[in-house]
């Protein structure tokens, strides 16, 4: 007879690692929760591939709300998970760069911010050459800065506190791959292991970042969620850039370029264009160093002079759990296989938004509707309705 478990969490990383913890934490769980992840050493991950920031800096109250509850759980890492508890978080904020035609944009974002609770500040030019006097001004035209509640951390250590107290709460992981999923009629009944076990559950979670897609294809879904390959570079600049936040260049002279320091170095990268970002096969993990040479350090260099004699050290590329939809997440259960419940898509902006992510998927499986924040506008029912949510700082 197989084994059972209450819940199946498909995925360890921090959108797995933060359901099981979630559910450990809630006191009416009473039930066994397995989290299966094929590499316990995270090596692929988006999670620890990811540049690990967290930001307040989104159009949507949603996703707002996601990120406020991240920081609450940063600020409070030593009561969660004890007086050792450290994920070196750097509370240097967003600067994000708008040109004349995004202001407008950059305003009713800002309109939504200050309305979400979120420490967001906008600066004309003359203010923005007073605090960063080292920065080209070039076709700014007005720019958003987070005074609080944003920054930067250590991903594999947030991924491993939030891992160790989800098993200390009594969640079992198991190192494999779902390789299959028993579903009769509208109800997930069990998976099968790429270690040969057959294991029955009350209830499936997708949390399997940039292959959530491929899982949901094992039920029988469709979840448009795929890998798309992102690059990140190390660079060292002889000059120092002092007081440089993690600046998003919005304007046509960077296009989307971001840079921002990582101890001694700098760490910066940018979106493909839409058309040369397609799937990335599931073992492409090699760095498209023409986006440096060709894009990246030209704008850089224009923003910021000083960065006319940067040097590449190292580069690595990771995956998005990338949702082709709308670019936001996927939370909550199937409209017809309802114990089927999606937790992936999240685009880049995962690893902030994991810890109340986690915590709403729990809430669901527990009492049966979300309690902390409400997610339906995230709900997979927007997709066959075509009602995208229309998030409009997506970096």
């Amino acid at each position: 007879m197989a084994e059972h478990f209450d819940v199946v969490i498909c995925g360890g990383a921090i959108m797995g690692s933060s359901v099981a913890w979630a559910l450990t934490r809630d006191p009416a769980w009473t039930g066994r929760v397995l989290v299966v992840e094929k590499d316990p050493t995270y090596a692929r991950s988006a999670t620890t591939l990811s540049a690990a920031s967290i930001r307040q800096q989104f159009s949507t109250p949603e996703n707002i709300r996601l990120s406020r509850y991240g920081i609450e759980v940063i600020r409070d890492l030593k009561t969660l998970f004890g007086p050792e508890a450290d994920i070196g978080f750097v509370e240097r904020g967003y600067l994000t760069l708008a040109s004349p035609a995004g202001v407008p944009i950059l305003e009713a974002n800002h309109r939504v911010q200050q309305a979400g609770g979120a420490d967001i500040e906008l600066l004309e030019p003359d203010a923005i050459a007073r605090r960063w006097p080292w920065m080209s001004l070039d076709g700014i035209a007005r720019a958003a800065y987070g005074r609080s509640g944003e920054g930067w951390f250590d991903a594999h250590m947030l991924l491993d506190l939030v891992r160790r107290a989800a098993r200390a709460g009594g969640a079992v992981y198991a190192q494999a791959a779902v390789t299959g999923i028993d579903r009769v009629g509208d109800r997930i009944t069990g998976v099968t292991l790429s270690d040969g076990r057959r294991i029955a559950c009350d209830a499936f979670v997708d949390a399997a970042g940039p292959a959530a897609g491929d899982v949901a294809r094992l039920a029988g879904l469709d979840l448009p969620v795929e890998p798309r390959k992102r690059c990140v570079f190390v660079v060292h600049c002889r000059e120092e850039v002092p007081g440089l936040p993690m600046l998003i260049d919005g304007t046509a002279v960077a296009s989307g370029v971001y840079v921002r320091p990582e101890g001694r170095f700098h760490i910066c990268g940018v979106s493909p264009d839409e058309a040369d970002d397609a799937r990335a096969d599931d073992d492409d993990f090699e760095v498209d160093y023409r986006l440096y040479e060709d894009v990246i350090w030209p704008a850089l260099a224009t923003r910021i002079p000083a960065f006319e004699s940067l040097k590449l050290v190292r580069a690595w590329a990771g995956h998005y759990d990338f949702h082709t939809f709308d670019h936001n997440a996927v939370i909550g259960r199937h409209p017809q296989v309802t114990n089927f419940v999606f937790c992936n898509g999240f685009s880049g902006h995962g690893i902030q938004q994991g810890p109340a992510a986690g915590r709403a998927v729990a809430e669901l499986l527990v009492h049966g509707a979300f309690r902390s924040i409400d997610l339906t506008v995230f709900g997979y029912d927007r997709l066959a309705a075509g009602r995208k949510v229309e998030e409009l700082n997506i970096i």
